[in-house]
């Protein structure tokens, strides 16, 4: 007998977790100093009014832009996929008036067909789908519609 009863073999056993640990260690060192691909995330965007509403038989056209805040270039070929047109900004958040997406002219632009029932502040909170972000990005503008 005489033999040690552990269930390593310090011969073996202290070699192979040595190589593990280094293995290991070098593969942590390696992640660190790898570029790391830059990643927007939804709160890097930000809508914008691009010129005054102009009136269009009962409805009002707005043109907003979409930003990309890291770098201040405007957005094309997202796809609004959320509108929604209501006083929140004179303190009535409950009056709501239709809006729609239409084509816009410009690209970057995105137009925006509402029909507000009076004059005021409205805001115009929209939610967009992004090129290669997975989340949709939202934002609010203040629409000052006149009379």
């Amino acid at each position: 007998m005489g033999r040690d009863m552990s269930i390593f073999n310090h011969g073996k056993g202290v070699g192979f977790v040595s190589r593990a640990l280094t293995g290991a260690t070098l593969v942590l060192a390696a992640m660190n100093v790898m570029p790391v691909r830059a990643m927007s995330a939804p709160q890097d965007y930000r809508f914008e009014i691009a010129g005054a509403p102009v009136k269009s038989g009962k409805a009002t056209v707005i043109k907003v832009r979409l930003v990309h805040v890291p770098d201040g270039k405007p957005v094309s070929g997202a796809i609004i996929t959320q509108t929604r047109f209501d006083m929140g900004p004179e303190g009535m958040a409950t009056m709501t008036a239709p809006a729609k997406s239409s084509p816009a002219d410009e690209p970057g632009l995105y137009q925006i067909e509402a029909k507000p029932s009076m004059a005021g502040k409205w805001g115009l909170t929209l939610g967009a789908k992004v090129q290669g972000e997975a989340q949709t990005v939202t934002g609010t503008v203040v629409v000052a519609v006149p009379k």
